[in-house]
């Protein structure tokens, strides 16, 4: 099992969350985010003080997914949501060693059905 996470757009989560929908994605966890990357900084003004803003905010998309469905689900979120500008985000790929539903007991592929 792998955990893709994507740190996206705001304005590109409501047609990725429609494209993992359609593509069968049954589970995902949804965060609001800030961070900075390449993007500079804005500078804004408030009552006189200049002020500098380093954080933007994102959304941070969770998926954990079986080995084979990676590249797929990698790519749609690529495709999905890139605007060819910088500040796009990123994506992460990372082993998961098990997943335990608390309900049951259930673990493994069992647990994210």
């Amino acid at each position: 099992m792998k955990k893709i996470e994507a740190i996206i757009r705001p304005e590109m989560f409501q047609e990725l969350r429609e494209t993992l929908d359609q593509k069968g994605v049954k589970g995902m966890t949804i965060s609001e985010v800030a961070g900075c990357g390449q993007q500079k900084g804005q500078e804004g003004m408030f009552r006189g003080t200049k002020y500098e803003v380093k954080l933007y905010p994102k959304v941070k998309v969770e998926l954990v997914v079986d080995d084979h469905e990676v590249n797929g689900l990698v790519n749609t979120i690529l495709d999905t949501c890139s605007t060819g500008q910088v500040g796009d985000g990123k994506i992460f790929v990372s082993p998961v060693e098990n997943v335990y539903r608390i309900r049951t007991g259930e673990l493994g592929k069992e647990a994210l059905i």
